[in-house]
């Protein structure tokens, strides 16, 4: 996809939320772009410069031996630069600063005092919640700099330079537990960088259309179509660009949900009215997951035996040469490090780290830099139903990665009863909206029970039900006592198999959405 003229660089120091900040700062309509944190200030200088730079947060210590450093000069280019966490007490440092560890470490939501509320703090109140996460602060900086705000534990809170347009935040404004977050990164593009704003919905089709036709130039693409929102724009935007060249396959792999393919081939074929090809492989992904227990390996292999079917299929379409999926940026984030940066593989997602080495397809992703909300806006400016564009998400590799341990035909059978019924309590509590995901895993574990005055040794089944505005954090959701109680019920009383129902309340992090 092109990219706007207009963008602000953001320099990725191994933070799990560095695609966080770049989406904090998409939603004020500016581009943002992850670059290594060892890109050179003369890159940025030249060419398509940035109007404003931020360094992320990271895992190291900046004090500790090979820890991520960037170019010095990137502080002294005069372009204005927010440096969160790890980046502050990177600049601070580079800046003649020190840094030790906190004489008391702060994780989670913390009160700060605003002691200026000039620029970058503008409009924020004089006290405020944000969201630490740090063993390590800055304990001096030179008379260049001065305090914005402190915390009880945190003196140097954030600060910001006299003479350079530095200025630095110790707490996390990217992520939504810090209440003023979203003015901060507004003040920083409007009032600091001076920013326009050109990065809106019309655009990003528009640049989604042209990318694909320059890309697949006058060849055939065969899209992989599951039925969610990401790969029905995915196939939308390949429609709009290539027309009758693209050809959308759906494949039934066995580990879908109830009235997955029926409501898929209605909505495509005849809501929408795109080349639909349906092929039944259930058989072959069922064959391939015998045995395995490891969840990369599931991943693994799943990707794997996708392009093997696409690929067969493709034969029988002319010209076909590229693949169109609808991988977004959480997917690239939780699979490798895209951006060149320390940042940590969480999981394999099939359609990112699950592919083949060498695929018999060029890749065309034209949401792989895209969040959720933003395809979603692009779902709806496309006339995509509102049903469709607000489902709730279904992980690639299906119910595999919901059947903890081994896939067999009867524990994805009890899982997709369960999934069933959690699905249809929530709308019926008309939560569907309220939730950004739910449904039901089955643990590879048995528990004790009592029915009909009889011992029972049966499956446990665990309800996930979260709320979240980018999937890359999430809260468990605070389900109504009633609503849990008739899922459960319902669950023990229509699912042979299973004894006991437990609900999952941790947060994302330390834990996935997804279990596997």
């Amino acid at each position: 996809m092109s990219v706007p003229q207009e963008f602000v660089a953001v320099l990725d120091f191994g933070s799990q939320y560095a695609q966080l900040i770049a989406r904090r700062i998409r939603e004020h309509e500016v581009y943002a772009e992850i670059l290594p944190h060892t890109t050179p200030a003369a890159q940025l200088r030249g060419g398509r410069a940035p109007i404003g730079i931020v360094l992320t947060g990271g895992p190291a210590s900046v004090y500790a031996e090979g820890a991520p450093r960037c170019d010095p000069e990137i502080l002294r280019l005069g372009v204005p630069v927010l440096a969160i966490c790890y980046g502050m007490q990177l600049a601070c440092l580079l800046l003649g600063g020190d840094v030790r560890p906190a004489a008391g470490r702060e994780f989670g939501r913390t009160r700060a005092r605003v002691l200026d509320a000039a620029d970058l703090l503008e409009g924020v109140p004089a006290e405020t919640t944000v969201w630490m996460s740090h063993g390590d602060a800055v304990d001096r900086v030179g008379a260049d700099f001065r305090p914005l705000a402190a915390t009880d534990n945190c003196p140097l809170a954030a600060v910001r330079h006299r003479s350079a347009p530095v200025y630095g935040v110790q707490f996390h404004p990217e992520v939504t537990h810090t209440v003023e977050g979203g003015r901060i990164f507004r003040n920083f593009l409007y009032r600091i960088c001076r920013a326009r704003g050109e990065w809106r919905t019309a655009s990003l089709i528009e640049r989604a259309v042209a990318g694909i036709r320059e890309q697949v130039k006058d060849a055939g693409v065969v899209c992989g179509l599951s039925g969610g929102v990401d790969s029905a724009v995915t196939a939308l935007l390949g429609h709009r660009a290539v027309g009758e060249r693209l050809a959308s396959i759906f494949v039934d792999n066995g580990l879908l949900r109830v009235g997955e393919r029926e409501a898929v081939e209605k909505t495509f074929r005849e809501a929408l009215g795109l080349r639909l090809r349906t092929v039944d492989a259930a058989e072959r992904f069922l064959e391939a997951l015998r045995g395995v227990t490891d969840p990369e390996e599931k991943r693994t292999r799943i990707g794997h035996l996708f392009v093997d079917v696409f690929a067969e299929e493709a034969r029988g379409i002319p010209g076909a040469r590229f693949l169109a999926q609808g991988t977004l940026y959480p997917d690239v984030i939780e699979s490798v490090s895209a951006h060149g940066g320390p940042t940590a593989r969480i999981k394999t997602h099939h359609n990112v780290g699950g592919l083949p080495a060498a695929l018999p397809f060029g890749l065309v992703e034209p949401l792989r830099d895209l969040f959720k909300d933003e395809v979603r806006r692009m779902g709806t400016a496309l006339g995509l139903p509102e049903d469709l564009v607000w489902r709730h998400p279904f992980p690639g590799p299906g119910l595999a990665v919901r059947v903890l341990g081994e896939v067999t035909r009867e524990r994805l059978a009890t899982v997709r009863a369960a999934d069933a019924i959690v699905r249809e309590e929530i709308r019926r509590a008309g939560l569907e909206r309220h939730v950004a995901q739910a449904f039901a895993v089955l643990l590879p574990v048995a528990s004790v029970g009592v029915m009909g005055d009889g011992r029972t040794y049966e499956a446990a089944v665990a309800v996930r039900a979260v709320t979240t505005d980018d999937f890359m954090t999430a809260d468990w959701a605070r389900l109504p006592a009633e609503v849990l109680a008739t899922i459960s019920s319902r669950i023990i009383n229509e699912v042979r198999g299973v004894n006991r129902v437990v609900y999952d309340v941790s947060t994302k992090p330390p834990s996935t959405i997804e279990w596997e």
